[in-house]
């Protein structure tokens, strides 16, 4: 365990950070070189790669929802001294990410068939995403239980173990995918299928890697299989915290179907585009997300600790972090997005929408920057509510509108994405003031 109530709060940032941003820069080079194989297949094989990643928002909702409760509670006992409780904790953790993950894998594999006939907008598109389901699926299953574990020690504030091993899976994955997809070496040739199977054979050995380091009696966190009785009392408490945070990720995929669904008329090529264009933004957002993974524990510590001012400062911290980061990224985006989108195909009318979202999208990520932050600051005091309300008003004022200009003659792909420009900056606006409420509410008597 690293104590985070002491020392400069910057630092713990950047540090925690740094752990979760070597990971994720891994993740995401993962998703880029795989997408940049598979767009060797063509734009359907890019479209079921795209439509598959919807269901991704789908697992990140599932397992925010278990890893925010249970880093949450994990970093207010560790915040507390103590470690009997966040043993328990994360033992109930696993446990409750086991169901999760056995009802995912059955709802999914029983209905990927239907999912890919309704959002293909071709016949080999449809093909392709049923052949890459069939194996993705199940790797997304055992993401749970890799979730899970991660989450437990960011609450002790340990994030080096996660990291690790999170970035050794993406390697295999990296190396083996090309072997599978074109059938080098000794491998037959699965084609998009092939992406697939690298990334299950990847999550199986990470997960059995990262079980490995809860297996020793002398570490902080460890399996205790007599607090494997589900302790329902302690489930919902972490579903009460997790819920919300959970639903703001599966609104993102609400939103991303909707998307896909408008996109549907005007052929693969523009699915194509806004799938690569989407990627980059993931991409750009990267030290947020990182970032908001960091100040979750740091926060969370401390307003366990009873310490309100250090909380206070290090929203500040992070706020400042963020913006600076957006910042750098949103211009770098804007002034390359033509090259950018070169590099994951030829196709000039998918270059030509990705090139245009990109070029709209920048302008929201100042905005998306500080809601991230403000999103951790309410999973660190307990109470993501407020999140998911913002969460669920930028839908609206991004789908609903949406959905009815999308029938008006003269329609453009254009208009969403500036639908979605207004929509963040309103709910960054709302994030500030609910946030400054919960300050008041929360911090006044600590």
């Amino acid at each position: 365990m690293q104590d985070l109530t002491t020392g400069s709060l910057t630092g713990h940032l950047l540090k925690t950070t740094s752990f979760m941003l070597v990971s994720m820069v891994f993740q995401t080079l993962y998703i880029l070189v795989d997408l940049f194989w598979v767009g060797r297949l063509g734009t359907d094989a890019i479209g079921a790669v795209g439509l598959a990643g919807n269901l991704s928002f789908i697992v990140i909702a599932l397992t925010q929802v278990l890893s925010v409760g249970a880093t949450t509670l994990v970093s207010h006992a560790s915040g507390r001294k103590d470690q009997d409780h966040a043993i328990f904790l994360f033992n109930q953790s696993q446990v409750l990410s086991m169901v999760a993950a056995t009802i995912f894998l059955a709802i999914g594999m029983l209905t990927r068939q239907q999912y890919a006939a309704s959002q293909s907008a071709s016949e080999g598109m449809r093909i392709a995403t049923e052949e890459y389901l069939l194996w993705f699926i199940p790797a997304m299953a055992l993401q749970f239980a890799m979730v899970g574990m991660a989450a437990a020690l960011r609450g002790t504030g340990n994030f080096r173990p996660g990291m690790i091993v999170q970035t050794t899976t993406v390697i295999i994955n990296i190396v083996l995918a090309p072997f599978l997809i074109f059938g080098w070496g000794p491998f037959p040739a699965w084609g998009v299928a092939g992406a697939a199977i690298a990334t299950l054979v990847a999550i199986t050995i990470g997960v059995a890697w990262l079980a490995v380091y809860f297996m020793t009696a002398t570490g902080y966190l460890r399996f205790h299989f007599g607090h494997w009785s589900p302790q329902l009392k302690v489930w919902w408490d972490m579903l009460r915290i997790g819920l919300p945070a959970g639903a703001e990720f599966a609104l993102m995929g609400v939103y991303l179907a909707v998307i896909y669904a408008i996109t549907k008329p005007f052929g693969a090529a523009a699915q194509g585009g806004f799938t690569i264009g989407l990627r980059i933004v993931q991409s750009a957002f990267l030290p947020v997300v990182a970032l908001g993974f960091a100040v979750a524990p740091v926060a969370g510590q401390n307003f366990a600790a009873r310490k309100g001012d250090r909380v206070r400062a290090a929203f500040k911290a992070a706020a400042g972090l963020s913006v600076g980061a957006m910042v750098v990224s949103g211009t770098a985006i804007y002034l390359g997005a033509g090259p950018l989108m070169r590099i994951f195909t030829s196709d000039p009318d998918a270059i030509a929408v990705g090139v245009v979202y990109l070029r709209i999208v920048v302008l929201t990520f100042v905005a998306s920057g500080v809601t991230f932050v403000t999103s951790s600051m309410f999973q660190a005091l307990g109470n993501t509510i407020p999140s998911l309300v913002t969460s669920g008003l930028r839908l609206v004022l991004s789908v609903m509108p949406a959905v009815l200009l999308s029938r008006v003659a003269g329609f453009s792909l254009t208009w969403i994405w500036y639908l979605s420009v207004v929509a963040v900056l309103l709910q960054m606006g709302a994030n500030l003031l609910l946030l400054q409420r919960e300050f008041r509410l929360k911090l006044a008597q600590v």
